[in-house]
């Protein structure tokens, strides 16, 4: 069981910066991909960014790739997600899931691949 908590949201200017961490409970972190997700009101949730479990695999969305930047730090339990130069169209929740992969280096892209989720963390950027 994996309990994933998400912060950093909050409001920013077009062209800003925000980077958004996401906190793991338990052991075993390093045996998890972890992907970013958003969701923007009316519309369906969609891939960000994902992760693989040691970290030297990544991937990204078109929209976001160049501007955002996943990364990890396995001894602190944590997943981020770097994001420069936001635009309003990146108004939405972000979330953070994971997906135990054992020695797998893979890295997921849809959403029912991930098992556990996080509650999201608001992010609004304003032109």
């Amino acid at each position: 069981q994996v309990q994933l908590v998400e912060s950093g949201g909050g409001l920013v200017q077009a062209g800003g910066s925000l980077r958004l961490p996401c906190v793991a409970s338990g052991r075993s972190f390093s045996t998890y991909a972890m992907g970013w997700f958003r969701q923007a009101p009316g519309k369906e949730r969609e891939f960000v960014a994902a992760i693989s479990r040691s970290g030297t695999t990544t991937d990204y969305a078109g929209s976001v790739k160049g501007r955002f930047t996943i990364s990890r730090d396995n001894a602190k339990n944590t997943v981020y997600l770097q994001m420069n130069s936001l635009s309003p169209e990146d108004t939405a929740k972000y979330y953070c899931a994971a997906r135990f992969t054992g020695y797998s280096t893979t890295v997921y892209s849809r959403s029912s691949d991930y098992n556990y989720w996080g509650q999201g963390t608001q992010v609004t950027v304003s032109s």
